[in-house]
């Protein structure tokens, strides 16, 4: 299987507009994909999983994935508390049901290990993911948008 890493991150207006953003950053050897989009009437922690599962789907065969994210709301989920939710069966008193359904179907082909990295200190591509979901706020003040493509792996 080939090694990908993605490094995620969301970010979202909670206090006037809801609007939220989110960027993928896919690295496969010296390749380099960017991903990234919005969604109105969102929350921060739609817009961090939003970006796992669109960094996941752009990934044409199945690969071993380590997923980088300072949300720890992502991170502990994929790594332990998500079987427990899918034994108990996903339903809606779990929070985001329908992105979380969505991330397993996603995530099904692959080896996926989540990884916490610490927010805003110093992780280049942490920082780049960050500043590019913000700008998908800025971008999505009057319209929605989404991008997402096949990467080549």
């Amino acid at each position: 299987m080939k090694e990908v890493e993605i490094y995620t991150d969301g970010a979202c207006d909670v206090h006037q507009t809801k609007t939220g953003g989110w960027c993928a950053i896919v690295i496969y050897g010296d390749l380099k994909k960017v991903v990234s989009g919005g969604a109105k009437n969102t929350t921060n922690n739609q817009m961090e999983l939003t970006a796992v599962i669109e960094g996941l789907e752009i990934l044409k065969e199945p690969c071993r994935v380590k997923i980088y994210s300072d949300s720890r709301y992502v991170i502990d989920a994929i790594n332990s508390r998500l079987k427990n939710w899918v034994l108990k069966g996903l339903d809606e008193n779990y929070l985001n049901p329908d992105l979380w359904r969505r991330y397993i179907f996603t995530a099904y082909p692959h080896e996926v290990e989540g990884i916490w990295i610490r927010g805003h200190n110093g992780n280049k591509l942490n920082e780049e993911c960050d500043a590019i979901a913000k700008k998908e706020i800025k971008k999505l003040k009057g319209r929605n948008t989404q991008s997402s493509a096949p990467f080549d792996i």
